[in-house]
């Protein structure tokens, strides 16, 4: 089968970057992102690409160059699944708050409804892909779902997972490690397993095109996330080792990273890991586990989660302490709010929850980051649900410019590795502030001695 037509469901941080990738590096196939969010849609239509909704390095020049030519954003759902050979669903999966397996089961309802939708509408064979991380054998409901319209119209369902790191995604998807593709063992299903690869392969060397069955493909996914959060959480929980011991974990990372056996990848000790994939797809495993009966295995990944939500509360603890345990109407600057850097997406970010834990000791936080908006971050701790509104405006405030973020401030805290935090005059920063000052280093990026050297009381992660 020539695939010339693409429908992607969900115009979001995978959907989005995604095909516009496969929009510029097949021009022969027409591309279309929906969504019923017309906001969300109208911003990705912005002449002036630079206002998209997701900030990517790299991104907005790929959208301006495909879109209009073979890349469209529609609200046209049902359009688009109509005249698509391959439909991607690439929907929101959060973890349930509701109902059995709630806080840690993913929920399905969006992907059960665009199933039905295109069960709804196809009226000739279609193949759906499974863009969204999902549960192993959730492509069996789908097929369910899609086998049992009546109308007679026959889906293969693929599951090609993503493996995208926000802040490199565009780099990640022109260049990736390998793209999975799982299909049925059925001619039909290899068919359409070799349909995708034959788009993928536009750019991709095949070598890297790897094919399994659906269920490999699923749970390879989640696999993939839980390791990198296990690596985080093992270093963090090291880092508070160091601290008790006298030893440095960035020298303890270095060492034991020149170890080919391990590696010295995802061994940086923070504040602690945020985004949309890591937490979620691990209670999702350990919910898999539980629902087996497999509870040594859901209790082994379950301690990721609960050493990376300790390292939070210990960083906000740690930042009380030191200020002669009270931050009552001191000012806290926070350098940085998204979960990490070259990214407006703050899902999980650690700047949340430390910014919570300190509003609760009634300290006023002043948050300067370059590429995420006053609403999401209000947005971001109403969510929370741990005071109203109001309270949040009132105890945080928004700058525009890092200087006068932290001017006044009793300490500041790290929160994100913007690369822009490295080069500030760290000297005028220290004048503009109250005596003694104090600097928290969430994700040890700044020179220790050099900042010590001005006069700040550094703290950073396990050292």
């Amino acid at each position: 089968m020539k695939i010339t037509k693409i429908c992607c469901i969900g115009a979001g941080y995978v959907g989005g970057p995604t095909m516009a990738v496969i929009a510029q590096k097949c021009p022969h196939v027409q591309v279309t992102v929906v969504d019923l969010n017309e906001q969300r849609i109208k911003d990705w239509n912005d002449p002036n690409t630079d206002n998209i909704p997701i900030y990517e390095p790299g991104l907005s020049e790929i959208v301006a160059e495909a879109r209009g030519r073979n890349l469209f954003f529609s609200t046209e759902v049902e359009k688009a699944i109509d005249e698509a050979q391959i439909i991607f669903i690439s929907v929101n999966t959060p973890t349930k708050t509701y109902g059995k397996g709630k806080g840690m089961a993913a929920d399905l309802k969006y992907i059960e409804l665009c199933a039905r939708q295109i069960a709804k509408v196809a009226k000739e064979n279609k193949i759906v892909v499974e863009k969204s991380t999902l549960p192993v054998r959730t492509a069996e409901a789908i097929k369910s779902i899609l086998d049992n319209t009546g109308n007679g119209v026959q889906f293969q369902i693929l599951s090609n997972p993503e493996f995208l790191a926000e802040g490199t995604a565009v780099a990640d998807l022109l260049n990736p490690d390998r793209i999975l593709i799982g299909g049925d063992i059925t001619p039909e299903g290899q068919d359409a397993i070799n349909a995708l690869v034959e788009v993928y392969a536009n750019w991709v060397d095949k070598d890297k095109i790897l094919t399994t069955n659906v269920w490999s493909s699923e749970l390879s996914k989640l696999t993939a996330n839980a390791f990198l959060a296990q690596r985080i959480s093992s270093i963090n929980a090291m880092s508070e080792l160091c601290e008790k011991t006298g030893a440095d974990v960035t020298e303890v990372a270095k060492a034991i990273g020149m170890d080919s056996r391990i590696g010295p990848k995802f061994l940086k000790a923070s504040v602690g890991f945020g985004g949309s994939c890591f937490q979620k797809d691990i209670l999702n495993l350990v919910y898999i586990a539980k629902s087996y009966g497999l509870n040594e295995v859901a209790d082994y990944w379950e301690q990721v989660i609960i050493i990376n939500d300790h390292q939070k509360r210990r960083f906000s603890s740690k930042i009380v302490q030191t200020l002669y345990n009270t931050v009552a109407d001191k000012k806290i600057a926070f350098l940085g709010w998204a979960f990490k850097k070259d990214t407006n997406d703050t899902r999980e970010s650690a700047a949340i929850y430390v910014a919570d834990d300190l509003i609760n000791e009634q300290a006023k936080i002043s948050v300067y980051d370059p590429k995420v908006s006053r609403s999401k971050m209000l947005n971001d701790l109403d969510y929370l649900q741990t005071r109203s509104s109001e309270e949040n405006s009132s105890s945080l405030a928004i700058f525009d410019n890092p200087y006068e973020a932290c001017k006044g401030s009793h300490a500041i805290a790290i929160l994100t590795e913007w690369d822009e935090f490295v080069a500030y005059d760290w000297q005028k920063i220290y004048d503009l502030m109250h005596k003694p000052a104090f600097l928290f280093d969430g994700r040890n990026i700044l020179n220790s001695k050099e900042l010590e050297s001005i006069g700040f009381i550094y703290n950073g992660i396990g050292s």
